[in-house]
């Protein structure tokens, strides 16, 4: 029996057929999964079928006859239409349905750690709502954590801040739009390396400011150029965004390569350098974390972002910060105070006591370094290995961004042309049973991404999978 799922609810662009949800159980002897449109919009033909209705929402005044109706307007802002959903959200919550109707998918799209919050910092958690606590926070976060917050900035990155330059949010990607928001105006520049973590430029349109990318090389380590770098700014440039560890790539900027950047920088009053650190501590021998902060004159120019999701297994207690010189941290202060305001009071107190662990989380984060260590070196072994395949060794968070791109042109049997990331990552999802993400939605077309968050036997057995799914495929140009 094959089983193909098409979409016929829509509900956040991912959507499954109501029967095949209700029967499924009863028959998996066979199940091909397959995609019929782009994941682009990931929606299905339904979807498709269904946005080509008219939907109308009509209003009667109390002077008009049944037979006149006034039709509503519903556009939406231009803001909001120009930004694009995450595909990396969309993609995992594709796979967790399919996975939940009985399709036995192996779900390496998502950013999250396989490991439970360390106990320390869950009982920290827990005793908060036992005593009470359990009230709003001041809007930029609890003074217990914000203090804690400064000294491991001062203790562990070499940069000091008052509790005043830290704001605490819902997340540090919360943190990261806040930033974006108070600094861009109409019509400014944020520059961004590609590959890059999918919300930097739906941020930066949300902010009405133009993303404005240029590539790097993965023989460069997915590294970028100084001299590309200086090409690209202009008087509109307003942020440079940086995050290493990186998101995808899991490379690592060297201090060496951060002070050629701040010396660019340092030319264009105008231009700020937005940190993205959330993997600092997810990183591998010899390879170690530079803030960019700590460089000479970068201090006022950096906004660093950090938080509690990646490196403490804390991604549902939705807690992250921003550090800062105080006339822009206050502004991201005032964005937040108009939208969700303070961070849950639980999750600060759990914050607290994760920073309490000891340096860069003491032996319960170097414990879970050390597993996706062995997980990295097992992926980059074996796929290594493989026929037409590129690897850039990844030396901090958990992520391999594999290029593929060999394989493209090919016309795979009972599925159809490989043409792009896309195409391939639908039939790694067909023919494997394996979620990934392509690697277009990180600005890269070349590569796929995939997320080591998950045990070694997992891996293993996705790696067999998709070994098993390119036998009948073969390098449309030598590699």
């Amino acid at each position: 029996m094959a089983v193909s799922l098409h979409n016929s609810t829509g509900i956040s662009g991912v959507g499954f057929d109501s029967k095949f949800l209700g029967s499924h159980s009863a028959s998996k002897a066979s199940v091909s999964v397959s995609f019929h449109s782009s994941l682009t919009n990931l929606s299905l033909k339904s979807v498709e079928t269904s946005k080509q209705q008219s939907y109308r929402i009509t209003a009667m005044s109390k002077t008009e006859s049944s037979s006149d109706q006034v039709k509503l307007d519903i556009s939406l802002s231009p803001r909001v239409n120009s930004v694009k959903p995450s595909k990396t959200v969309a993609i995992t919550d594709h796979a967790t349905a399919l996975a939940q109707a009985g399709v036995p998918v192996i779900r390496l799209a998502a950013g999250e750690p396989d490991f439970d919050t360390p106990a320390i910092i869950a009982e920290a958690g827990i005793n908060a709502i036992r005593e009470g606590y359990t009230r709003y926070t001041p809007n930029a976060g609890t003074l217990e954590l914000r203090t804690a917050i400064c000294h491991k900035l001062k203790e562990e990155n070499g940069i000091s801040y008052s509790y005043d330059q830290i704001v605490v949010s819902n997340g540090a990607k919360q943190s990261i739009l806040q930033a974006v928001l108070a600094v861009c105006s109409p019509g400014d520049e944020v520059i961004i390396p590609a590959p890059y973590w999918v919300s930097y430029p739906e941020m930066a349109r949300l902010a009405d400011a133009t993303p404005i990318f240029f590539s790097t090389l993965i023989c460069d380590n997915f590294l970028l150029d100084p001299e590309v770098l200086e090409s690209k700014i202009s008087e509109k440039s307003r942020l440079l965004v940086l995050c290493s560890p990186s998101n995808p790539t899991g490379s690592v900027y060297p201090k060496k390569l951060l002070e050629k950047i701040a010396e660019i920088v340092a030319k264009h009053p105008r231009l700020l350098v937005l940190s993205d650190e959330i993997y600092e501590h997810i990183i591998y021998a010899p390879a170690t974390h530079t803030s960019f902060a700590s460089l000479p004159g970068m201090w006022e120019r950096t906004l660093t972002v950090n938080g509690f999701s990646k490196a403490f297994a804390m991604t549902g207690w939705r807690l992250g910060y921003i550090a800062g010189p105080k006339h822009f941290v206050a502004a991201c202060n005032k964005i937040q105070s108009q939208s969700t305001s303070g961070a849950s009071s639980i999750a600060q107190k759990a914050g607290v006591a994760a920073l309490g662990l000891g340096y860069a989380g003491g032996e319960a984060i170097s414990t879970m370094v050390k597993a996706f260590r062995e997980r990295r070196d097992f992926l980059v072994k074996s796929f290594g290995e493989l026929e037409g395949v590129k690897i850039s060794e990844p030396q901090g968070a958990f992520y391999l961004f594999i290029d593929f791109s060999s394989y493209y042109g090919i016309e795979a049997e009972g599925f159809g042309k490989i043409k792009n990331s896309e195409s391939l990552c639908r039939y790694f999802l067909d023919k494997a049973q394996v979620a990934l993400v392509p690697g277009d939605a990180f600005g890269d077309d070349s590569c796929i991404r995939i997320s080591y968050a998950a045990s070694l036997t997992t891996l293993q057995a996705a790696f067999e999978r998709i070994k098993k799914a390119l036998i009948s495929l073969r390098p449309a140009v030598p590699v």
